[in-house]
């Protein structure tokens, strides 16, 4: 009897885009061979499944859910080929409940969430069944969890743009913030939260703009310090400008309405994909020389 490695079910999973377990349960049944195992589950779960695992999923939807207190919850991108099946009820439907889920149950990584009962089995198998009823390759990406002694609040744009606010003070403030988030995409709460590696790139930038102005030393070192703050309030939070009140930052509005916001997650569906460009026009072509 063959020896069934982690990387061997890793490999067959990534192939057939089939549950680990079942992955496991083929290689053991096939004593290692890879290329029956994968014939195995085809067989188990129907090639819309196999077939569909290497293909990008850059579409999709983003689901909220609050618990009734707003004092939990949680944020999740699910992806898929195409508008179309973002639209479809039962993809709509699957995020939802696994947004709820995610509220309820808090996971601590994507593979504990696979592995949460839902429906008649798990996350994983509902996930692997539905790319067989929808003939479309789709993931969860990424998701966030908040509990919280304040009050949470929420915003959906489209199902595109998703957004989960942790804050105190009216709901209206919430509502608000959550929206300007969606619309202006603050890349971090305040200066301390920005990607130190994005602001030394900023800087890198800006030194090389400033030294061609012929400055003095001097000049030129305050001319990158306004162009590195300039950055840092266009994205943080905060500091920028309020999108109901351009006269006043977000944090003025806050403080003008006792209210204070500590963290937020922001996900816009697609965001950071690679996805691949069609040449339809060469597609045709191959297609009619009998290249395809």
């Amino acid at each position: 009897m063959a020896q069934i490695t982690a990387s061997m079910v890793k490999e067959l999973r990534a192939k057939t885009d089939a549950p680990m377990m079942e992955c496991k349960k083929a290689l053991t049944e096939a004593d290692g061979d890879m290329a029956r195992a994968e014939e195995i589950l085809r067989v188990r779960l129907g090639n819309k499944a196999s077939s569909a695992a290497t293909r990008v999923t850059a579409e999709g939807l983003i689901g909220v859910s609050l618990a009734d207190d707003q004092k939990r919850g949680a944020l999740v991108e699910v992806n898929c080929e195409t508008d179309f099946v973002a639209k479809n009820e039962d993809f709509i439907a699957f995020v939802n409940d696994l947004a709820q889920l995610i509220t309820e149950k808090n996971p601590a990584d994507l593979d504990a969430l696979a592995q949460l009962p839902m429906r008649d089995g798990t996350v994983e198998t509902t996930r692997t069944a539905l790319i067989g009823k929808v003939g479309e390759n789709m993931t969860i990406r990424r998701f966030q969890h908040f509990e919280t002694d304040g009050s949470l609040a929420s915003y959906v744009h489209g199902g595109r743009i998703g957004v989960l606010v942790d804050f105190t003070g009216s709901d209206e403030v919430g509502k608000d913030v959550a929206m300007h988030i969606a619309a202006m995409r603050p890349q971090a709460l305040d200066a301390e939260g920005v990607d130190p590696a994005k602001i030394e790139a900023e800087r890198s930038v800006a030194e090389k703009k400033a030294a061609e102005s012929g400055k003095p030393a001097e000049i030129v070192t305050k001319m990158v310090e306004g162009t590195i703050q300039k950055y840092l309030k266009e994205v943080t939070l905060l500091s920028q400008p309020f999108v109901k009140n351009d006269k006043q930052s977000v944090q003025q509005m806050l403080k003008e309405n006792n209210a204070s916001v500590s963290r937020f997650a922001l996900y816009v569906v697609g965001e950071g994909i690679e996805r691949k460009s069609e040449d339809f026009a060469a597609e045709v072509a191959a297609a009619a020389s009998g290249n395809a």
